[in-house]
């Protein structure tokens, strides 16, 4: 299984961003997908995760301002990031969880907010 994250870039604060990742091989259930970040000096935090059933969890500074939504017949994950802060700026991680085949993660897309 293999997950290819993309939509990263440089935004001004109070812009938006959408981040998408695609999961593609041999993939016989996906229980989870989710997105992480880890800021520089910082630890690994989750921002966002949405289940199969289509129930989602937000990190508490992700409340309000960002979005997770999920396309099953794609294998792909979006993150519609709006109101950003510079705070905000960390690479950001697509997680795909599956109870049959394990924890899988993408290679990472930065993120940064700045003026």
């Amino acid at each position: 299984v293999q997950l290819q994250a993309s939509g990263g870039g440089l935004v001004q604060p109070g812009g938006s961003l959408r981040l998408s990742c695609a999961a593609s091989g041999s993939i016989v259930s996906i229980d989870r997908m989710g997105w992480y970040r880890q800021a520089p000096g910082k630890q690994r935090e989750l921002v966002a995760l949405i289940a199969s059933d289509g129930s989602t969890t937000y990190y508490d500074s992700a409340k309000g301002r960002f979005t997770i939504s999920r396309d099953n017949a794609k294998n792909t994950v979006y993150l519609q990031m709006s109101s950003l802060k510079p705070e905000d700026t960390a690479v950001y991680y697509c997680n795909l969880w599956s109870r049959i085949q394990g924890d899988y993660w993408g290679q990472g897309t930065e993120v940064t907010v700045s003026s």
